[in-house]
């Protein structure tokens, strides 16, 4: 039995769900999910060192603000983003009327 490629073009991933979404969310996700694993592996090594027992809350100690700022940084650096793009765009618009 062989796979058929449409099927495949529907099937969902991560990365397609992403791209779907407006830049300042997909930043925002972007943004939460690479501090927060940052933070939550800088949490464990920290945790890990001071007392093992407790490593976990260390974990979430350090993950969860490291992801909330990432998400508003992210969200933050989305929304410029997307700013830059519409107004480069309108101004490409005006520039290519303008020579008509």
């Amino acid at each position: 039995m062989t796979r058929n490629n449409q099927c495949m073009a529907l099937r969902p991933t991560a990365l397609g769900s992403l791209r779907n979404l407006p830049a300042h969310t997909r930043f925002a996700c972007i943004g939460a999910s690479s501090a927060g694993a940052i933070g939550a592996i800088a949490g464990l090594v920290v945790g890990l060192d001071a007392y093992a027992p407790t490593a976990w809350f260390a974990v979430l100690e350090l993950g969860v603000p490291a992801a909330i700022t990432g998400g508003v940084f992210g969200f933050i650096a989305g929304t410029v983003a997307a700013f830059v793009t519409s107004t480069a765009r309108r101004v490409k618009r005006r520039h290519a009327h303008s020579h008509e």
